[in-house]
């Protein structure tokens, strides 16, 4: 069952890389956008939905567990083999592509800290 896992994750790796394909070339852009990222809400997705069907097994976790405690070293060594001079350099686009989702994301912690406050006082009511 901990292939299971592996198989799981692969296929949710698989499913982000084309999303991010395809996202890059609807915007005219000659590279992959964001299929990592995708690939992890894939998962998110796949996991809940798996979980709620009772066909998520402890050894299916351990494999994607497996994979992620090696995440953090990939994403390090894939940001160490982009260049950021030329991503500067090639216009404001690409400045932009950086700055406003982080923004948003710090935007967004009040809004999602309030949602979670008030969904666990929901549970302690209920």
């Amino acid at each position: 069952m901990l292939i299971y896992g592996v198989a799981v994750l692969a296929g949710c790796y698989i499913a982000g890389q084309v999303t991010g394909e395809i996202l890059g070339r609807l915007l005219h852009i000659d590279a992959n956008v964001g299929g990592v990222g995708f690939a992890m809400l894939y998962l998110i997705l796949v996991n809940q939905w798996m979980q709620k069907r009772n066909l998520f097994t402890p050894e299916m976790e351990k494999g994607i567990l497996f994979w992620s405690q090696l995440y953090i070293p990939v994403i390090v060594a894939m940001s160490a083999i982009q260049n950021v001079k030329a991503a500067l350099s090639s216009g404001l686009i690409a400045v932009l592509a950086g700055i406003i989702p982080t923004v948003i994301c710090f935007a967004l912690i009040p809004v999602v800290a309030k949602l979670s406050k008030q969904k666990a006082g929901n549970l302690i009511t209920e």
